[in-house]
């Protein structure tokens, strides 16, 4: 089977002698940020001129081996900051250690999350995978957006990463369709309480050819497929573009959109 990817190099960032999307100057915490999406994201950020702090829960080296790539190919600075956000206090002191590094704030991409990769039926699901998942998908992001939003510069951005499971519901998986879904209510929320200083949005993956999603590919990986009218599951990369332009000027006018990136497996108006 054939995975699709592409690199986004700086030639991506113009159009002619004109610079189309900058952030330069911009300071950008993305949680979850030593793989996938978050990996991609940070990489992107950096290439667009932001100084980025990843952040991790409990992958340090990979949040640092994330953190050399960005500065390799962007020479821009970058810090890995270790917590889990699930813990207000922790959240708390992530965000503070990032602000630290960078010098401020302008960018929040809140990425982080789980994915419990077994089918179970809600009637048989523990009180321990519910709290678990509700603490890494939804307390978490409360608590880091809580901690965050007081030291974002005016025209700052925030941008959340949900899922199609929290549009449509995910049947054997209600724990991560549940909590994804209170992060887009969360978004919704926010934009208004927020505006106009700064802005909220949410990009709702698909399928994404990731390690959280591991287990469902090498099972049903060609099922995945069929169902997805542009016949594959999408890179990290594919995500990590519409979460840029989401934090560039080129949005500045978009404010609680739940932006749907999954090749039209789900249309949702």
């Amino acid at each position: 089977m054939l995975t699709c990817r592409f690199r986004i190099s700086h030639s991506a960032f113009r159009i002619g002698g004109w610079r189309l999307i900058s952030l330069a100057g911009k300071r950008a915490f993305v949680t979850g940020g030593g793989r996938g999406i978050g990996r991609a994201t940070a990489l992107l950020l950096a290439r667009a001129g932001a100084s980025v702090a990843v952040g991790y829960r409990e992958r340090k080296k990979e949040a640092e081996e994330t953190t050399e790539a960005v500065k390799a190919v962007a020479a821009a600075r970058a810090v890995a900051v270790g917590g889990d956000l699930g813990d207000a206090a922790a959240a708390r002191r992530a965000v503070g250690e990032a602000i630290g590094a960078l010098g401020g704030l302008d960018l929040l991409i809140a990425n982080h999350g789980v994915w419990p990769p077994e089918d179970v039926a809600l009637a048989k699901m523990t009180d321990a995978q519910w709290e678990s998942t509700r603490r890494a998908n939804l307390d978490s992001v409360v608590y880091v957006c809580r901690a965050a939003i007081p030291h974002l510069q005016d025209g700052g951005r925030i941008v959340l990463v949900a899922s199609t499971a929290g549009q449509r519901g995910e049947a054997f998986h209600a724990d991560y369709a549940a909590t994804k879904g209170a992060v887009i209510a969360l978004t919704k929320s926010l934009a208004v309480e927020l505006a106009p200083r700064v802005t909220v949005n949410c990009v709702a993956p698909g399928w994404v050819d990731t390690e959280m999603a591991k287990v469902s590919y090498e099972r049903d990986r060609q099922v995945i497929e069929a169902t997805i009218p542009l016949g594959r599951v999408a890179s990290p990369e594919d995500i990590a573009g519409p979460i840029v332009f989401l934090c560039s000027d080129l949005a500045r006018h978009i404010t609680g959109e739940i932006l749907n990136v999954n090749g039209g497996s789900v249309l949702c108006g």
